[in-house]
């Protein structure tokens, strides 16, 4: 299980989560409420979906190496999704550091 009260410690995070392969919630933390954060974990796993996708075409298309997915980032205009494996967060674009979210992630 993902430590979600550290990920909230980072500046600019106001909700962590985790789900499942198949857009479940297995567990969050912050600033949302439950059907917020069960809605956000069937779409981050669709996303997840998604991106592998991606990934494995970019590989096949270009001749490089995309894969395996790392994670992904969804950007607003104030707010952004970030994800690695099966862990996200939600913050606000003006006061966090991309950089420090995704190492924090990335170390889960």
């Amino acid at each position: 299980m993902a430590d979600l009260k550290k990920l909230l410690e980072i500046k600019g995070v106001f909700a962590a989560g985790q789900f499942n392969d198949d857009g479940t919630l297995a567990a969050f933390e912050g600033d949302i409420s439950e059907e917020e954060a069960a809605m956000a974990a069937e779409m981050c796993a669709a996303n997840n979906a998604m991106a592998k996708m991606q990934t494995d075409g970019y590989t096949a298309f270009s001749g490089q190496e995309w894969t395996p997915l790392k994670g992904w980032a969804l950007a607003g205009p104030k707010f952004s999704v970030c994800v690695v494996g099966n862990v996200g967060v939600f913050v606000k674009n003006d006061e966090v550091s991309f950089n420090e979210v995704f190492q924090a992630l990335l170390s889960q």
